[in-house]
């Protein structure tokens, strides 16, 4: 509870207010631990402020066409690796942030400050929404809205966001989509675009960035779509060494 407090009055803004609101429920849960807090002071910041923006933009993200889903929560819960001990604080938390009454605006635009722009870390965030906008079955306009904003805030352009929107498309993302670049691109600089994305998406790579390890499972399922993207288009080429 005391760390909880502090860590809110440290981070200051609409996610310290959250965070203090919620009586430190982010230390309770597991999410934020005496240890981690106990490392430098920007590392801890940062992943509390991970934590609470996730929390904050998912619950608003499931309720920007104005229908929160069992699917969407049920989404949120499949990437978010939650004890089942501690689904009714998470619970409790995500409601606490969806009916807030500061904007995701705000906590899109705090926790992009800890970041340098299109940071790796935040597309990971942004790709978590897009997840769950998508679960149930479909992007709404609202929703679609909602996410080119978050991807404006955090520094994304529009290119950007239309890669991250192919991503998610309902007929599933062609290999070039999921890597950023142009179906003509060369067999070298393929591989040394594939090699960067690797190491900057590497899980370890997004945990040393501030990504709390409660996260790991999405951040490894994104790496792996990276993965098999880049060894579909060498296999197509017949690329040596792929």
């Amino acid at each position: 509870m005391i760390i909880g407090g502090a860590a809110g009055a440290a981070l200051g803004g609409p996610i310290g207010g959250l965070l203090g609101a919620a009586a430190g429920i982010a230390v309770e849960r597991g999410f934020v631990t005496p240890a981690r807090l106990a490392a430098s002071e920007n590392d801890a910041s940062r992943k509390v402020a991970f934590t609470v923006a996730v929390i904050a933009l998912s619950a608003k993200m499931a309720k920007a066409d104005g229908v929160v889903s069992r699917d969407e929560i049920s989404a949120f819960r499949r990437r978010v690796d939650i004890p089942p001990a501690e689904v009714a604080q998470v619970g409790r938390f995500w409601d606490l942030a969806r009916q807030t009454k500061d904007g995701f605006e705000g906590y899109a635009t705090q926790v992009s400050r800890m970041f340098s722009p299109r940071a790796p870390v935040l597309e990971q965030l942004l790709d978590l929404l897009f997840y769950i906008a998508g679960s149930d079955g479909r992007l709404t306009a609202p929703e679609i809205e909602y996410l080119a904003r978050v991807s404006d805030i955090f520094g994304f352009d529009e290119a950007d966001f239309q890669r991250m929107l192919a991503l998610h498309a309902e007929e599933g993302p062609r290999p070039w989509d999921v890597l950023g670049v142009d179906p003509a691109i060369s067999d070298e600089e393929l591989r040394r675009h594939w090699k960067t994305l690797a190491r900057d998406n590497h899980p370890d790579r997004l945990i040393a960035d501030g990504m709390p390890e409660e996260f790991i499972n999405a951040a490894t399922e994104r790496l792996a779509r990276i993965n098999a993207a880049f060894d579909s288009m060498a296999r197509s080429r017949g690329m040596v060494g792929s």
